[in-house]
């Protein structure tokens, strides 16, 4: 059977969703990682070759759970994030685990603490997310932690080779439009920075609503 994929005539849309998101910062060498705990372990590979590649010299995993990470990471995020990493090489003194964060603010501002508890010293950071997390991972980062430098990085993966390894296109689009509407919000919630989102986002936005993919809007 055929692995699941995008209905066609949303893929144009979600393509548009996809490109918004993803802010294409070119990496260069930065104070430590910090993955971001989510559902997708990629996040945590991604964040094991930078440290490998020696593009930072520390990582950093931030998560407990959400709702949809419960069942696959029961100890946590950041905890079965730093099991991979480990697996992969990384060693275990290099990590810091930051268990408790349970939404992206709280990622920023606990691992800001975790690294100052360290005293460690950060200007530059890489944040490792999920693809359609960077551009909220960045607003919430400059407005939550403003002395440092984000730079936002996920493993690259065009979006069908991304909803294959993921292996759920619903829940996809669904985190998509969820984080879509989440810019403007939470800018006017004073959790981010604004940032501009074009006419042709919007339209892709209202469009994958439309067809039935609310699941992760929250109430306005």
């Amino acid at each position: 059977m055929s692995a699941p994929r995008i209905p066609s005539e949303l893929r144009a849309a979600t393509q548009i969703l996809w490109d918004y998101h993803d802010l294409k910062h070119e990496l260069e060498p930065a104070d430590v990682a910090i993955g971001l705990g989510s559902h997708d372990l990629g996040v945590a590979t991604f964040t094991a070759e930078l440290y490998q590649r020696g593009v930072v010299p520390r990582i950093l995993f931030t998560g407990a759970n959400a709702p949809t990470t419960i069942e696959r990471f029961p100890r946590g995020e950041a905890v079965h994030y730093t099991e991979h990493a480990v697996a992969l090489g990384v060693p275990p003194a290099d990590i810091v685990v930051e268990p408790a964060a349970t939404n992206t603010g709280e990622n920023i501002t606990l691992a800001r603490a975790a690294l100052a508890d360290q005293q460690l010293s950060v200007e530059t950071v890489i944040l490792v997310s999920r693809p359609y997390q960077q551009r909220r991972a960045f607003a919430t980062c400059r407005k939550l932690w403003p002395d440092v430098r984000p730079i936002c990085a996920s493993l690259p993966l065009p979006l069908d080779q991304y909803v294959d390894a993921i292996g759920d296109p619903d829940r996809v689009l669904n985190m998509l439009v969820g984080d879509t509407q989440r810019i403007e919000l939470f800018a006017a919630k004073g959790f981010a920075i604004p940032q501009d989102l074009p006419d042709e986002v919007r339209g892709a936005y209202r469009l994958l609503v439309d067809a039935g993919y609310t699941r992760r809007l929250i109430a306005e």
